[in-house]
């Protein structure tokens, strides 16, 4: 894989990030230099290991899932479990692996491809 391919993976999965960060109503300008960040690191592992750019998205989707924990709390809360007072963020699976969604960890549900979440008011 060139160094266009792996560009072409990098740029795809920084915009399924956002769009999801979109969809919450959660992309400003300090939560976007997250997505940045991650991608500057994910560009590093993705050169060294080619074959596994199809799990870039994931991956940066795990890594401004974490950076967002670090500094302002949950992202993205499970839309599945909201009556049970327990907000909980959804997790994306496959860990390592391609076409991955955001998942519910209590109750297994599939919510959204990422890159496809949905603002509340959406349904």
């Amino acid at each position: 894989m060139g160094g266009m391919e792996l560009e072409q993976a990098l740029h795809a999965a920084r915009a399924l990030v956002l769009a999801d960060l979109m969809a919450d109503e959660v992309a400003d300008a300090d939560i976007v230099s997250l997505v940045e960040d991650a991608v500057v690191h994910r560009r590093w592992w993705v050169e060294q290991w080619p074959e596994g750019a199809a799990f870039v998205a994931g991956l940066i989707a795990q890594d401004v899932q974490d950076a967002l924990l670090e500094r302002y709390g949950r992202w993205p809360l499970c839309p599945v479990c909201t009556e049970s007072g327990d907000p909980h963020a959804l997790d994306v699976e496959p860990e390592l692996g391609p076409d991955p969604h955001w998942v519910c960890p209590k109750t297994a549900v599939a919510v959204a491809r990422v890159g496809r979440l949905r603002a509340p008011a959406e349904g």
